[in-house]
């Protein structure tokens, strides 16, 4: 791996704001509410928060970061090693590292012995903090207050996550702890990478492997990461924004609301991701919901790079990184052209190669193709392979020309685009590829014919699942 010097977790350039209480007080719904999006999760069950979620907010021209976080007591678990643990101790780390903490309490449940100890904890950690008594829904509930007073507390602000009363208020007492200085303005984060895979397969311990620390919780058992965490990172001067995901299984299988609900945000990444790090377990190899995943990557227009994780679990004989791909490209030969890297969070093998290869892809992905260098290379492409003539018509391609970045896109005029084939498109867009090195992203053809007519997009087509025996058998008696 990278010398320590080389990677360093990103300093958020925004004042962060940290958002703490017991669990099921509304600090996820507050947090929404606060950062104008539905980030994470929100359910009445308690303790579904887990990680810390950070996201971007702004008010009457100060921006900020918002960090959600679990619910927590202030009294260390006794088993240290247990989940409950680990959530406190990534709670005291968001109020470690920030400069204004909000302490929710629950008004309707009225003042906890935990609130009590709660507010101990923060008056010691020396931070500027906000009490807010939250499902004060009503002007006439605003009396559930003053039991809260209890705590010795000077000051309290009545709110309604769910309905926004009382948010402005506490987004002007906000920004008023904030400290001096110029107005925080948001920056944007560098490459967004996610990682996405089925869960267990070790995307959570990737993640704190790549910063050096402790970022998510990682568990043996399945589904702990539940809402997606971004994380900045600089690597050789360059800043990119990780972000680890639920595990997402196949939707037969899912049985918990929440587990829905986390994989429905996993796959909600991809809408605001560049590149995709897909994670495989090296000892399971490609499964088919792994190849479902990388499909919906590759056709949201993503640059995707393979992770087969666990590679010290493979046994010696086996653990040959040109057999497993041999061997993952023979089952599911749309891949072959995507990156693979056979890594181990647990020790570090193979990590050093990661992101000499997210430079390599996140440079297709925001290739410039020449104009004169696209059409040498389609003139070259037809003269290898010409075009068929559907119904007899000959097919021309007069003329193209990039017109898209991130991913790239080509469109090519010519006289019948409504009859190329898809075949052939595919051959056009493999050798465009090739020539221009578009390794591990999807480069998007289309076809146009004379001005004002709009093309017609060809996109690589998602991995298709080979049949099964039983299933080719089945579509032949039909």
């Amino acid at each position: 791996m990278p010398a320590a010097a080389e990677r360093r977790p990103g300093t958020p350039a925004l004042p962060v704001v940290a958002i703490v209480g017991r669990p099921n007080v509304g600090k996820s719904t507050l947090f929404n509410r606060l950062v104008r999006a539905r980030r994470a999760i929100v359910d009445d069950a308690p303790g579904v928060t887990r990680d810390r979620v950070a996201a971007a907010a702004s008010h009457e021209g100060r921006a900020f970061l918002c960090v959600d976080t679990g619910g927590f007591a202030a009294e260390p678990p006794r088993d240290g090693t247990a989940l409950a643990a680990r959530v406190r101790e990534q709670t005291l780390a968001a109020v470690g590292g920030a400069d204004c903490v909000v302490c929710v309490f629950d008004g309707a449940a009225g003042l906890a012995p935990e609130d009590r100890d709660t507010v101990g904890l923060l008056r010691r950690s020396g931070k500027r903090v906000l009490y807010v008594v939250n499902k004060i829904d009503t002007a006439g509930r605003e009396p559930l207050l003053h039991e809260f007073y209890a705590a010795g507390v000077d000051r309290l602000l009545p709110v309604s996550a769910a309905h926004g009363r009382g948010i402005d208020a506490l987004l002007d007492a906000v920004v008023a702890a904030l400290p001096e200085g110029a107005p925080g303005a948001e920056e944007r984060p560098g490459t967004r990478l996610a990682l996405i895979g089925r869960p267990n397969v070790g995307k959570s311990s990737l993640l704190n492997r790549l910063l050096g620390e402790d970022r998510a919780i990682v568990a043996p058992e399945p589904g702990t990461t539940r809402d997606a965490i971004d994380t900045p990172v600089v690597v050789s001067g360059r800043r990119y924004l990780l972000i680890d995901t639920a595990g997402i299984r196949r939707q037969g299988k899912v049985r918990e609301p929440l587990e829905r609900h986390g994989a429905v945000r996993a796959l909600g990444t991809l809408a605001r991701t560049d590149l995709v790090l897909a994670v495989l377990d090296a000892a399971e190899g490609m499964t088919d919901q792994d190849a479902r995943l990388v499909g919906r990557a590759w056709a949201a227009g993503r640059g995707v790079i393979l992770l087969a994780n666990k590679w010290d679990t493979v046994p010696p004989a086996r653990r040959d990184a040109r057999a497993f791909r041999e061997t993952l490209t023979g089952a599911h030969p749309a891949f072959a052209r995507l990156p693979l890297l056979c890594v181990s969070a647990l020790t570090g093998e193979g990590l050093g190669d990661l992101f000499p290869a997210i430079a390599r892809v996140e440079g297709a992905y925001e290739a410039a193709l020449p104009t004169p260098a696209v059409n040498r290379a389609l003139e070259e492409a037809v003269g290898s392979h010409p075009p068929p003539s559907p119904g007899g018509r000959a097919l021309r391609f007069r003329y193209a020309t990039q017109t898209g970045r991130c991913p790239p896109a080509v469109t090519i005029f010519s006289n019948a685009p409504e009859a190329v084939p898809t075949s052939y498109a595919r051959y056009l867009t493999g050798r465009l590829a090739e020539a221009f090195h578009l390794v591990g992203v999807p480069l998007q053809l289309h076809f146009r014919g004379r001005e004002g007519r709009r093309p017609r997009p060809t996109r690589p087509r998602p991995p298709q699942r080979r049949n099964s025996p039983g299933r080719r058998r089945s579509a032949a008696g039909r």
